[in-house]
């Protein structure tokens, strides 16, 4: 799997995770399937659960600039903000080159950058780290550390990270959801989910206190073995940010789709 079947297999992994995640915060959620724009909208504080993404293939300026002024205005239409994820090489060459301009038309800001991965990397052999133990995300308890975990990784306050995770069904059932323990603290998570024949890594991340020390790539591991012993699933998929991306390719991932962030300008009106 090569080129732009790479970008669109990442692209719907997106699509078809937050389906589930967002549904899992709110049943009454904005998803929806529109022409070019796939809308998955918890509307809630964690702002990684309010997503709106391009799914048109081979997309040229005129249409791209179209797609985000929509874009941008579902994005205002809500009461949380969220992130508009763009997969670049979705895009044609011109479309690339205009995108920024014609984000800033919009009212959008780019936010930060993202890569997709993936690989037939499955099964691995269990992994260990010598200062950490593995605990499966089974309770409230369990979940409030994991939502901090990630609140402190990428800069959200803490009820953020919360109203993302806590009282969750799914992550306590279908997720294979890890914590990485030192000395009975958790300091490190990550978890992967079934998605359409493959298992997709999220959320993970490590409190900032005990980075670098391997713990990211121990707890990622782990939820990978246990999610394929699970499954019996050999490809896996992930979304990488500019800080976990030296990780993966550790594991066995391929970078494969650069992707860009957007939010709402300062303003939230278009330029």
């Amino acid at each position: 799997m090569t080129g732009i079947a790479d970008s669109v297999e990442s692209m719907e992994q997106l699509t078809v995770v937050w389906r589930a995640m967002v549904l899992d915060r709110a049943p009454d959620a904005d998803v929806r399937d529109l022409p070019g724009i796939a809308v998955r909208w918890a509307d809630c504080r964690f702002a990684f659960w309010n997503c709106v993404t391009l799914t048109d293939v081979g997309t040229d300026a005129r249409v791209v600039g179209q797609r985000l002024d929509q874009a941008a205005d579902i994005m205002r239409s809500k009461r949380h903000p969220g992130f508009l994820w763009i997969f670049e090489d979705l895009l044609d060459e011109d479309a690339r080159a205009a995108l920024e301009t014609a984000a800033g038309r919009a009212g959008l800001a780019y936010a930060f950058p993202g890569t997709g991965m993936a690989g037939d990397l499955l099964p691995i052999p269990e992994p260990a780290h010598p200062d950490l133990t593995f605990v499966r995300v089974t309770t409230d308890e369990h979940l409030r550390a994991y939502a901090d975990i990630n609140s402190r990784a990428y800069g959200f306050p803490l009820e953020d990270g919360r109203d993302g995770l806590m009282g969750s069904r799914l992550w306590r059932s279908r997720v294979h959801a890890y914590l990485g323990l030192r000395d009975g603290t958790p300091v490190t998570c990550a978890a992967t989910v079934e998605a359409e024949g493959r298992l997709f890594v999220a959320l993970v991340a490590t409190d900032p206190a005990w980075a670098r020390r391997g713990y990211g790539e121990a707890v990622t591991r782990k939820a990978l073995y246990e999610g394929a012993r699970a499954t019996g699933l050999t490809r896996a998929t992930l979304h990488a940010t500019a800080a976990g991306a030296p990780v993966y390719p550790r594991i066995g991932f391929t970078p494969n789709s650069p992707m860009r962030f957007y939010s709402l300008s300062a303003s939230g009106s278009p330029a």
